[in-house]
């Protein structure tokens, strides 16, 4: 894990009266503001239109099957995703020879395999929706999404074998390695209340920031860019990856679930110390029994007035605001990345698709 300043202060204890909505996002893009990063996220959005309808349709000719597990992977790929991962393949590409064929690919590719890994997360967080629509496993139920994600997972690797580009199957296999791997730490500790953010970095390196990784170094190896930049594209990945997972967490906390799509406290109940929760903790010892509480029965939702009592302690100790700012670090470091890439439009997107990630409330 690469090692960044943390840029907190202790818990500073205030009385103050709580106000028992989602506390709001801030900007914590080195002052920009929030909807202006936005906006300027669509408009990359729109200017690569082409390439965003290019790899829509990769996906749609994927999973032709009549089973079951055709159907599930072919309803989550249906509903509606930010497709940011196939977005930064594409940008890495550019800033080589372009998002040619073996860029497209790789960039369903990279798709494919997140896609595969929330099919098998839904039937081990027991997920009941999915952007918005019912999960795989509702419908067909968790044997189906299962081995749609399977299904998923094989498609990927024969896109990426179809480039012929045989350095990127090992790195692509080197990454479903590091995911899995992950996702199995994350399951030995759910359940389990603790501070420890050695493991909780541990997670989200394999789980969230290897994709990311694995979507900017391909890119630009599909797009024939040098090694020396493809290694500073790989490293942007990796921080871009930390930065957004963070803010997700944030988004379980003090998100509006009108617009997120799930209740707050999602993870939590799902068995997840999210990295607010981890701060929390390690400044408000009062909130280990809550957090106990939660996890014993993580089948029943949270009552109201514990979900108050936690976000009182969110609040209080500051974990919110702090764990945007280690955000807000990680988001910078992707940006320093960069200095090693040449300038060109592809490049200023990437420094936009890393403040916005901060940005973002779903």
């Amino acid at each position: 894990m690469s090692t960044l300043p943390l840029p907190v202060e202790h818990a500073r204890r205030v009385d103050l009266p709580v106000d028992p909505r989602p506390a709001p996002l801030r900007s914590t893009a080195a002052g920009q503001d929030p909807l202006e990063l936005i906006d300027k996220l669509e408009v990359i959005r729109q200017e690569m239109a082409d390439d965003i309808a290019v790899i829509e349709s990769l996906l749609t000719g994927i999973a032709h099957g009549r089973s079951v597990a055709h159907q599930s992977a072919r309803h989550l790929l249906a509903a509606e995703g930010k497709r940011l991962r196939p977005m930064c393949v594409a940008l890495a590409s550019r800033i080589g020879t372009g998002f040619g064929e073996n860029a497209r690919k790789v960039a369903a590719a990279v798709e494919l395999v997140h896609n595969a890994t929330l099919l098998h997360d839904d039937v081990v967080d027991l997920g009941e929706l999915r952007r918005g629509t019912p999960t795989a496993r509702m419908i067909w139920g968790n044997a189906a999404s299962i081995y749609g994600g399977d299904l998923l997972l094989v498609e990927a690797l024969e896109l990426i074998r179809e480039t012929g580009l045989v350095d990127l199957i090992d790195h692509v296999l080197s990454v479903i390695r590091q995911m899995v791997v992950a996702e199995a730490l994350q399951l030995g500790r759910r359940g389990k209340v603790d501070a420890d953010e050695a493991t909780y970095f541990a997670v989200i390196e394999g789980k969230t920031a290897a994709l990311f990784r694995a979507a900017l170094f391909s890119g630009a190896r599909a797009g024939g860019v040098d090694e020396q930049v493809a290694r500073a594209l790989e490293a942007y990945g990796q921080d871009l990856g930390l930065a957004f997972q963070i803010v997700d967490d944030v988004l379980d906390i003090a998100g509006d679930p009108a617009v997120t799509g799930k209740a707050l406290f999602t993870d939590l109940r799902e068995g997840k110390m999210t990295y607010p929760l981890l701060l929390a903790l390690a400044r408000d010892p009062a909130l280990r029994p809550l957090l106990e509480g939660i996890a014993a029965n993580l089948d029943a939702p949270v009552d109201t007035e514990t979900a108050r009592a936690v976000q009182r302690s969110v609040q209080q100790t500051h974990a919110v605001e702090d764990s945007l700012a280690r955000a807000r670090a990680y988001a910078e470091s992707a940006v320093a990345r960069l200095d090693a890439v040449p300038a060109c439009w592809a490049k200023e997107a990437l420094e936009t698709v890393a403040w916005a990630s901060l940005a973002r409330s779903k």
